[in-house]
């Protein structure tokens, strides 16, 4: 039986349930260290502007404990808003076999990095960043040679996708050491709940007051610039379409902006962010689902996952890490150059163009995303502690490039 320790910044509504997952295993042991308490506690989320806690279970079904935050400003949104003293200590006392880390860019984390004996102890690293922008400069040559110094402490690393493998190799990381680990969503959930969220669908939909024979375009998440929602907001006007409406549900700092723009034109509506329990409706209201994010900070984009296990199809710009893994041109939806308002425009009539076919998209979406379950998740995770455990490395051979 191997005995796992997981760190990562807070409880999260996409990750607990894969830890319950984990736990379930005859074969592994495993207990999550938390930095901090966001999402169980009812806190202000920045993006959204707004205070909650997520309705779904997150604590349950797994073994794990908080790690005191000393930090004035808890949070993940800066550098020095982990910072956990005890943590070494902590993770010690369990005595594990391994350490999976979830994040390493805080203050706790890089002390830990520093100060864990990873011959004694290896670690794991899984994470989703990409360079589908790619720096160039002497800080992006240092960055470089910096983030290279960081993987080479970790005896595995886990992928999520193509675009996130890329981006370790890019940093040093030998393919032997990578295994596949995709990003994924509570797939049963939404699956299981399908037949309810289209009824309460139509109810809601009568509540916006979007009109029957509508088809729906949906945007949901925060209204902030890396999402880039004016851009659909824009992109859905020039498009001009018959018998369609566009919902944007959630919340954030463009709201007003959007609103404003919004104003005048009856076929965009906007909702209230909305809870993890009642996201399945949310996206049953929908025929065609779109992220059209800009910049490096869409490392994945879990809306994606989510609206396909719902049966939709789905829209993202090529800054999105999972357009390259979820998204096949033709087959479930369709992929535009982002930031490039008028080739969304062109996207959204050619989807709505053959409303028939748009339905097929959504049946393949719920076939493709069938294989990011956590089920994978989990085969690479115990292929990379098969791996470390047969492998005996020392650790300046971590950061070896093949």
């Amino acid at each position: 039986m191997k005995k796992l320790a997981i760190i990562t910044s807070h409880p999260i509504q996409y990750y607990a349930p894969w830890f319950r997952y984990l736990a379930n295993r005859a074969d592994l042991t495993v207990k999550v260290f938390y930095l901090w308490d966001f999402g169980v506690t009812k806190q202000v989320d920045v993006g959204f502007r707004q205070s909650f806690t997520w309705d779904i279970p997150l604590l349950a079904g797994y073994d794990y404990e908080f790690v005191p935050n000393v930090s004035s400003t808890p949070g993940t949104r800066h550098f020095w808003g982990l910072q956990n003293p005890s943590l070494v200590s902590q993770v010690k006392a369990y005595n594990p076999d391994a350490v999976l880390l979830m994040n390493y860019n805080y203050a706790s984390l890089y002390r830990f990095l520093w100060n864990w004996n990873t011959r004694q102890t290896p670690l794991l690293f899984r994470g989703d960043s990409h360079r589908l922008i790619a720096p160039t400069g002497v800080k992006a040559w240092l960055k470089r040679q910096w983030i290279t110094q960081i993987y080479s402490r970790f005896a595995a690393c886990l992928y999520v996708g193509k675009a996130n493998y890329d981006y370790f190799r890019y940093h040093g990381v030998a393919e032997k050491r990578l295994f596949f680990s995709p990003h994924a969503v509570e797939n049963d959930r939404f699956l299981s709940q399908a037949e309810s969220a289209t009824h309460q669908a139509i109810a809601w939909k009568q509540e916006l007051g979007i009109p029957e024979h509508h088809a729906v375009v949906l945007f949901a998440g925060k209204f902030e610039p890396k999402k880039r929602p004016l851009d659909l907001l824009h992109g859905f006007l020039d498009a001009d379409l018959n018998d369609v409406s566009l919902l944007f549900v959630g919340g954030g700092s463009l709201e007003q902006e959007m609103r404003a723009l919004a104003a005048g034109h009856s076929n965009i509506y906007f909702a209230p962010f909305q809870n993890q329990s009642l996201m399945p409706r949310t996206y049953a209201t929908a025929d065609l689902v779109v992220l059209p994010s800009y910049g490096a900070g869409e490392t994945w984009g879990l809306v994606i996952n989510e609206a396909m296990c719902m049966a939709r199809p789905v829209i993202a710009s090529t800054h999105v890490g999972c357009a390259y893994d979820l998204i096949h041109p033709h087959q479930n939806g369709l992929k535009f150059p982002a930031g490039d308002v008028s080739s969304l425009a062109r996207s959204l009539k050619e989807a709505f163009s053959d409303r028939q076919r748009l339905q097929n998209w959504g049946e393949k979406s719920c076939n493709i995303v069938s294989q990011y379950s956590y089920t994978q998740a989990t085969q690479g995770l115990m292929q990379a502690l098969t791996y470390i455990k047969e492998v005996s490395l020392d650790n300046s051979s971590y950061g070896e490039v093949l």
